[in-house]
């Protein structure tokens, strides 16, 4: 059903643009990539012809952006193919040095502020992927979801469980203002081009569900951020994932997660709230 609801929001948005007779130039750029994501969300390989339509729409006003978010189409698409999961730890072949960070995707905590079992599940997977590339940096996401403790944050509870399983200060980066997913990846870039300029190659670390979300997300805002599309700073080169008994993230979060990065939260923020307890999120 809620599906459905954003179909009809971009069909009669585009109803509405035929109707009135608007133009080109009464298109706004983030309304053509709403409209982008939600097609996809909603129709997957169907909507490529509808999408190509709206890039072309997208080039015509601006060539830099449309590169970009034909780029990050393309990476959806390949996402949602299919992504080798890596259950456990890091596969071999990876750099050994601290090019490589790898980043924790938080997960909300009890009320507490304590950690619930998936995130330190996810913790223990980062502390094997530590032990095997002792030099890469390690980044902890999320920030303050504990609704009777406004002091606890995912990554600060993150990092101290780490430093208490032997993993020196010195590799851990914190990252704790994120209250999504896309802000994980819009965050720890920050910090990383900053503080870190060695960095360019990330791994996800996350429960399995999560993974490809999490590939599409920082591998979309590596795009947005670079000077030109197909020059990145960062690359998302593996990942490492817990097993998780449940869990599941749908397209239609994807798009809304693509939206948010795009700039538009509102509409990111709708679509969260239709389709999941956001505060529920992993």
């Amino acid at each position: 059903m809620i599906a459905k609801k954003w179909i009809v929001w971009a069909l009669m948005l585009s109803m509405l643009f035929m109707l009135t007779g608007c133009g080109k130039e009464a298109v706004s750029e983030s309304s053509l990539i709403e409209d982008m994501a939600i097609y996809y969300a909603s129709y997957g390989d169907e909507a490529e012809q509808k999408n190509a339509e709206l890039l072309n729409q997208l080039r015509s006003m601006n060539p830099d952006s449309a590169a970009r978010w034909e780029h990050i189409l393309t990476l959806w698409k390949s996402v949602n193919q299919g992504v080798e999961i890596h259950q456990g730890i890091l596969p071999d072949g990876l750099p050994g040095t601290d090019e490589l960070c790898m980043a924790v995707l938080g997960f909300q905590l009890n009320p507490d502020g304590s950690m619930r079992d998936e995130l330190i599940e996810r913790l223990n997977v980062a502390l094997a992927c530590a032990e095997k590339y002792p030099n890469a940096l390690i980044v902890c996401t999320g920030g303050g979801t504990a609704a009777e403790n406004k002091s606890a944050t995912e990554a600060g509870k993150m990092a101290e469980y780490l430093i208490a399983h032997g993993i020196t200060t010195e590799r851990i980066i914190v990252e704790d203002r994120s209250q999504t997913a896309a802000q994980n990846a819009i965050y720890t870039y920050e910090i990383l081009a900053e503080e870190y300029p060695q960095v360019h190659q990330i791994a996800i670390i996350s429960s399995d569900y999560h993974i490809d979300t999490g590939i599409l997300l920082f591998g979309a805002q590596a795009i947005l951020t670079a000077e030109k599309s197909g020059n990145e700073h960062f690359t998302v080169v593996s990942n490492a994932a817990y097993a998780a008994p449940l869990g599941s993230l749908s397209p239609m979060f994807q798009a809304g997660a693509l939206i948010e990065l795009s700039g538009d939260t509102k509409t990111a923020y709708d679509i969260y709230y239709d389709t999941y307890d956001i505060h529920e999120l992993p």
